[in-house]
């Protein structure tokens, strides 16, 4: 796409859309920025700013219109944009479009940044010309221009952002997992789940997806890829792909081969296991050799903000899982605990259901505590499921007081919220450094 003095919208002036607004300016287009926010702070000296409810007459007149991953596509502007065929990209397929180099995509509910971190150190360790991208915070279009025909990209691609692909097609993606989550966003289950698999829509028989056989979504939606398929799998044995048998061993399928043993990484847990497979079995489809791989995975450092140690207080240990922002994320926090663990939770309504995450507690947590917009309807279903031993906090700074008195030698205080942060804080990253300042200035 030449948008070389194209009359080009870029709509939401966050991270990524302002990204896409200095590489569009460089393209030639001529750009105009659109925000729902009339109070936002921002005045540009070169291009026209329309902010707040504007009349759909506003938004005729453009070649194209470049959506931010946080604008959904059912906002009036969205709806009169597509109605009256102007394309509607994202900033990923925008920067795609500039792409001269391969691309290695990632998503899935949880353990997106963890996998492409991993593969990007991966990645790095062979080839000092790759770039990590994407929803990972570092926006694709600030990167592109630096591509050329022997860098790698390693992308993390949320379902908002693959909402607004057309041409994308990474040489290698992975789709880790897909459980209930966004769902005031995408309206069903059925909308994320295509959302997700979309990363594979453009991809060919010579191109690779790399999924979890655990996930009975992407074993029924495998089926129907166009692009070849293989699974790694954290529970069995299977024929092809990788799988962690039970002394913990990572192995490939075919023959047998063990490429490192879990216990050799500081990266504990089944989903880690699947997180550690899917990296390898990526980075091996670029050429990576198997003993370098393996060699970055042992001395990788876990994500910040994912089950991320912080301190030891009077005998308790205090880990930051901000970023579990759903159940199922949740779930992989607490599976990682190995001893009576006060949990910290709650926070903005997604839409999910906090039943599995309370079965999943299984004898570990002693105390839940409970703050955030979702408080009511977590205890509420804590109690349909038995588990009554929660209480309401009203700041995060009351849980961690609270934790670090019922907290006993021995014992562990787990943030790991299973929602968003939205109703208290601007984001995980955020209340994750909140609460280690937090736990820092226990004695």
């Amino acid at each position: 796409m030449n948008l070389k003095d194209k009359k080009v919208l870029v709509v939401g002036l966050g991270k990524s859309g302002m990204a896409a607004y200095e590489l569009l300016k460089k393209m030639g287009a001529l750009v105009s920025l659109y925000d729902g926010n009339k109070d936002i702070k921002f005045e540009p000296v070169d291009v026209p700013l329309y902010l707040g409810d504007l009349p759909e007459e506003m938004f005729t007149g453009f070649d194209c219109a470049v959506f931010s991953p946080g604008v959904p596509l059912d906002i009036p502007a969205a709806r009169y944009l597509i109605h009256n065929r102007v394309p509607v990209i994202g900033e990923i397929e925008l920067a795609w479009l500039m792409e001269r180099g391969q691309v290695m995509g990632i998503t899935g509910t949880n353990g997106k940044t963890t996998t492409t971190t991993l593969t990007g150190e991966i990645m790095r360790a062979y080839n000092q010309k790759t770039f990590v991208v994407g929803n990972i915070g570092n926006p694709y279009t600030k990167e592109v221009l630096k591509s050329d025909k022997d860098s790698v990209t390693v992308a993390e691609i949320s379902s908002f952002q693959l909402e607004t692909i057309d041409t994308f097609a990474p040489k290698v993606s992975a789709v880790l997992n897909i459980t209930p989550d966004h769902l005031n966003r995408h309206g069903t289950m059925e909308n994320y789940i295509d959302a997700k698999i979309s990363i594979t829509k453009n991809q060919g028989a010579d191109q690779l997806c790399v999924l979890n056989y655990e996930d009975e979504v992407l074993r029924e939606r495998a089926r129907h890829m166009r692009c070849r398929t293989l699974f790694f799998s954290s529970q069995r044995k299977l024929s092809q792909g990788m799988y962690k048998d039970e002394s913990g061993n990572l192995v490939m399928a075919e023959d047998g081969r063990v490429i490192l043993n879990q216990k050799e990484t500081r990266l504990p847990g089944d989903h880690n296991a699947e997180n550690i497979m899917a990296a390898l079995m990526m980075v091996f489809e670029m050429g990576v050799p198997e003993e370098l791989a393996a060699e970055v995975v042992r001395n990788f450092q876990p994500v910040e903000h994912r089950v991320e140690f912080v301190k030891s207080v009077n005998g308790v240990d205090y880990y930051n899982d901000s970023k579990g922002t759903n159940p199922d994320a949740a779930i992989k926090g607490i599976q990682s605990m190995d001893r009576p663990t006060v949990l910290i939770g709650g926070g903005y309504d997604k839409g999910g259901d906090f039943s599995e995450w309370i079965r999943s507690f299984d004898g570990r947590v002693k105390r839940l505590l409970l703050l955030g917009a979702t408080r009511e309807r977590i205890a509420k279903n804590a109690k349909d499921c038995g588990f009554t031993d929660f209480q309401f906090v009203d700041t995060l700074e009351e849980a961690v007081s609270t934790a670090s008195e019922l907290a006993a030698a021995g014992d562990a205080v787990l943030l790991s919220p299973a929602c968003a942060s939205w109703d208290m804080f601007d984001s995980y990253e955020q209340r994750g450094n909140m609460f280690k300042e937090l736990v820092n200035g226990l004695e």
